[in-house]
């Protein structure tokens, strides 16, 4: 077992913390042998845009081993290292032969620049447990737990050996000091509260290694249990271990980085101080995927009945900042089970539950229970129990064998009854219901009057009942004013961050009010719609808001509707689901004809039901049979809407049948909808309908600002779509979009791709982005001259990976065909914890959010590169979000106004909706179209015969990562099928 520790100078001997492990980021499954720069004479690739490269350089004397392959440079001069003489490494077996190296050069030729870091292994003694390396700081256990005997071990001293510095690019530094340009200012609150540290302190990082004496029955050293490692960790100075000293982290590394001196980020003193703020937490409170949750008692909490409770909770990190070192608060709810006696839960739990009619309720008691944890009340031990079943026989009928080698003297098989009222002078009170078994590798049997639920344990969301669901949305969905009460309670509260004396026994303080700024709300953009007659209008939107309708208006370009068709999956089934179909078209048409866009009567209507939809031979030979009449009669069919009874799994048939094997553009609807006859309902169907048929919705009356002239402009985005974390088989789905009019820029085409088990680089990326290139150059006669992709859903430790991985790959695949674009790379984030509150009315919205166009880029920001916050839509709902920009490479030398006025103007071009949105379309659209990805692959598994489980767990192993599955056809490769 190895764990860590970690104290100050300042701190007695005894004082341990927990090991500091290295940032786990996707790679490749082999680690690729360092290699020098070439020295040939081929020509350069050049990332650089050419006011920022450098001058040609003597080549250097010594031969390089790579004969005449190009170079690449990816850094400016000033960064760039001296040549080294590579080292070898050899070739692991397992990799595909495609990416095996050969003899006296590397697997990867282009990535030839760059030197991986290989990880050291441990040398601290004891026996390696995987799973989370915090286990060892967990909840105090109870006074009478066994401690497991450890062996005496020696104390060692070890320091990491140096590894050589990385020659690669990193994201760029802010090219000014923010941006000036606003329609007007406003004061916020923002959810970082400010940390002071001792830079003069040096933290010791330490390996502890535990190790049992008593051996498993495999011969192996015993697996230590949590209770045992926390009981360690609070005695650790009456045990015998080892000590290893891992490495001396020195906060002024930290201070150099947060003032600018040194661009390489201290990661392993930011994690070890990310540690102690989270200890506190982490010992009282229960914890969920990082999120820790007061119970004991609970800071926010409400009763969702059923045994269930909703407790509001925190999440936090450290974030270096340009103001210092910041802790980021943010609020979390959960939905947990009580902690209450078994008996007590069930009747809470199930409605009309009876003990005296137990078996009719047995399958819903089952259901309710079974994988619960729970701890016995008839004996003192602070043990948790997994329920792994209920006994088949009630109580009074339950034996078991008990040793007879032992003080009793008793026939083999004991009754339950007998023996608790032997053993532990219990009676037991129910004796007509059966019993919990408990045991893992061998029964034990507990009467549920025994048992406790554990308190925390997490109610899945997707379980609850829809008024329990809407509870816990609207607590999740907090106003602005009380989400900020809530984040200040958890900061002082002694289950908090600050609480527990752990940060100030390193020498930290942390203030506990939150960082106040001033932000520039940027001006919306002038709006081009069209009108019924035709006609161009211009448009300015209200600045609270930020919407418009399209009452009187209409799209700029208007698809006409000749020959669509309906399947209408309502016909046969309940008649409240039951579609009014001749009242739907005449409204659908009505609709049209409002907005000036001309809609004939469909060309087909098909009855059919929801079971159909549901059966994938069935939909199939149904769309089949529709194509080809249409195909006969030499019409070709614009698109099919298709309206359901309600959600069904049959959705993702209709679409990858549809999209990738038939070539029918189709619209999906519910008959409720299409029956209450909202205006706003028949607009969104329009709006979504034009946009897939090549229309244009709205467009930006001036242009997208920066660009103008004649360059063609292509925009990307980019989204990698991930299994549930169960699921370690299914594909990730990797999505790419790309812009494919100009000067417009709101039509779209995408690339869907599936890749190795939850790797986040898109493989291949830049054969993806030349084929889109090449779609673009079809389309409009020439290639775009410059690139802007927005790459979606990676953290800052990926940034490496995109930059020097992803961007290398499109400019090796770039210059394969002598294209040489100007490409800036931008990363956009939504998942992080930052979140600003109005000081006054005056400063934000209406509904207590800050207004659109609220920009942020000093102070909560990055110490020195280019990144900012972007409120770009309204938030009548919860607290608003902001989306956070990084840049990673520019090659058009944006400065901060222009940029932030080109995203926040692009929102407003989103095709789906009479309102700007949260998140820059090209990576909306990337998010969209990796779901649609993920449909095809569930279509695809779900198509196999429920029975055949063996045969479906097999195609998700193999022909699941086919591209051949996830091929778009011809017909539809080039529209916005994924809206």
């Amino acid at each position: 077992m190895e764990t860590g520790a970690a104290g100050t100078q300042a701190q007695p001997s005894g004082y341990t913390g927990r090991e500091i492990p290295p940032p786990q980021l996707p790679e490749e499954p082999n680690l690729r042998p360092e290699c020098r720069r070439s020295s040939g004479t081929e020509p350069d690739l050049i990332l650089q845009p050419e006011w920022r490269r450098p001058r040609p350089i003597d080549p250097p004397s010594e031969p390089s081993n790579r004969g005449g392959e190009e170079e690449i440079l990816l850094q400016p001069q000033w960064r760039r290292s001296k040549p080294t003489a590579s080292a070898s490494a050899s070739t692991s077996v397992w990799e595909p032969e495609w990416r095996r190296s050969r003899t006296g050069s590397t697997a990867f030729p282009w990535n030839q620049n760059y030197s991986v870091r290989k990880p050291s292994a441990s040398s601290s003694g004891g026996v390696e447990r995987r799973g989370d390396p915090n286990d060892l700081w967990r909840a105090l256990p109870a006074a009478d737990s066994v401690i497991p005997k450890l062996e005496k071990l020696q104390i060692s001293k070890q320091f990491p050996t140096s590894s050589e510095k990385e020659d690669k690019i990193s994201p760029i530094q802010r090219p000014d000091n923010g941006g000036t340009i606003k329609i007007l200012t406003s004061r916020l609150r923002v959810n970082h509260f400010p940390v002071k540290f001792d830079p003069e302190r040096t933290i010791m990082h330490y390996s502890v290694g535990v190790k049992p004496k008593v051996s498993s029955k495999f011969g192996q050293p015993q697996r230590l249990s949590k209770s045992d490692l926390s009981m360690i960790r609070e005695k650790l100075s009456f045990h015998s271990v080892t000590l290893t000293l891992v490495n001396k982290l020195r906060l002024c590394k930290l201070m150099d980085y947060l003032s600018g001196h040194n661009l390489s980020i201290p990661r392993d003193i930011l994690q070890c101080m990310d540690v102690v703020v989270k200890e506190n937490p982490a010992r009282r409170t229960v914890s969920v995927g990082g999120r820790y949750y007061p119970t004991n008692p609970p800071v926010v909490m409400k009763d969702l009945h059923h045994g269930i409770i909703a407790v509001g909770g925190f999440q936090h990190s450290l974030k270096p900042t340009s103001q210092g070192l910041s802790l980021c608060v943010d609020y979390s709810v959960l939905a947990f089970r009580k902690g209450m006696p078994v008996l007590d839960f069930l009747h809470e739990c199930i409605d009309n539950f009876k003990l005296d009619e137990f078996e009719k309720f047995r399958k819903c008691v089952e259901g309710a229970l079974v994988g619960l944890k729970v701890n016995v009340t008839h004996r003192k031990c602070n043990r948790k129990y997994i329920i792994s079943r209920l006994t088949p026989m009630i109580t009074r009928y339950v034996t078991f064998p008990i040793d007879n080698t032992g003080e009793w003297n008793r026939p083999k098989d004991v009754s339950l009854l007998t023996f608790f009222k032997d053993k532990y002078g219990k009676e037991i009170m129910y004796k007509d219901i059966p019993c919990l078994d408990l045991g893992k590798d061998k029964k034990n049997y507990v009467p549920m009057e025994f048992c406790v639920l554990v308190e925390g344990q997490r109610y899945p969301r997707d379980r609850l009942d829809s008024i329990s669901a809407n509870t816990l949305k609207t607590m999740s969905l907090a106003h602005p004013n009380e989400r900020e009460g809530a984040i200040h309670k958890m900061v002082q509260s002694s289950d908090g961050p600050c609480s527990g004396g752990f940060t100030q026994n390193f020498g930290m303080n942390v203030k506990t009010t939150m960082t106040t700024i001033v932000a520039r709300v940027l001006g919306p953009p002038e709006l081009k719609l069209g009108d019924p007659n035709g006609k161009i209008i211009k448009l300015t939107v209200d600045l609270e808001k930020c919407h418009w309708n399209l009452a009187g208006r209409s799209m700029v370009e208007g698809k006409p509707v000749e020959n669509w068709g309906i399947i209408d999956f309502t016909s046969f089934g309940p008649s409240k689901y039951k579609l009014r179909g001749k009242d739907f078209i005449q409204k659908l048409i009505g609709k049209y004809k409002k907005l000036g866009i001309y809609m004939q009567e469909p060309i087909w209507y098909e009855e059919s039901s929801m079971k159909i939809l549901a059966c994938y031979n069935l939909l199939s030979e149904l769309l089949e049979k529709i194509k080809n009449i249409c195909k006969y009669n030499h019409v070709h069919l614009q698109f099919l809407l298709c309206v359901m009874a309600k959600k069904s799994p049959g959705y993702k048939y209709l679409k990858w049948i549809s999209e990738t094997k038939l070539g029918i553009v189709t619209q999906c609807c519910l008959s409720n909808g299409a029956n209450e006859a909202e205006d706003k309902f028949y607009t969104n169907l329009a709006l979504k309908i034009n946009a897939k048929l090549g229309g244009s919705n709205v467009e930006l009356s001036n242009g997208l600002p920066y660009f103008v002239g004649e360059e063609h402009v292509m925009f990307l985005g980019a989204d990698v779509n991930h299994p549930g974390y169960q699921d370690t088989r299914s594909p990730s789905i990797a999505a790419v979009v790309a812009t494919v009019n100009w000067p417009a820029a709101n039509r779209y085409a995408a690339r869907v791709c599936p890749q190795y088990n939850r790797i986040e680089k898109i493989l291949s990326f830049g054969d993806v982005c030349l084929e889109l290139v090449s779609c673009y150059r079809r389309m409009n006669g020439v290639r775009p001259e410059r690139i802007v992709i927005f790459r979606d859903g990676v953290s800052e430790y990926q940034f490496d990976m995109v930059l020097n991985e992803e961007l290398l790959d499109l400019k090796r695949v770039f210059q394969r065909v002598d294209y040489f674009p100007t490409i800036t790379l931008i990363v956009a984030q939504k998942r992080h914890q930052t979140r600003f509150f109005p000081e006054g009315w005056r400063d934000g919205s209406s509904s207590g959010n800050i207004l659109p166009g609220t920009v942020v880029d000093t102070k909560v920001i990055h110490p020195f590169e280019f990144d900012f916050y972007l409120c770009s839509y309204h938030g009548n709902l919860g607290t608003s979000k902001p989306t956070h920009y990084h840049v990673l490479w520019d090659e058009h030398k944006f400065t901060s106004d222009e940029l932030q006025k080109l995203i926040y103007h692009m929102c407003f071009t989103f095709a789906k909706c009479t309102k700007p949105v949260s998140l820059v379309p090209p990576v909306y659209y990337a998010d969209l179209a990796a779901y649609r990805g993920r449909l095809y692959h569930e279509a695809r598994i779900g198509m196999q015969s429920p029975n055949s489980t063996k045969d479906a767990s097999s195609l998700s192993r193999t022909t699941s990562f086919e591209q051949g599955f996830y091929s778009l056809h011809a017909d539809l490769e080039n529209i916005m099928f994924f809206i």
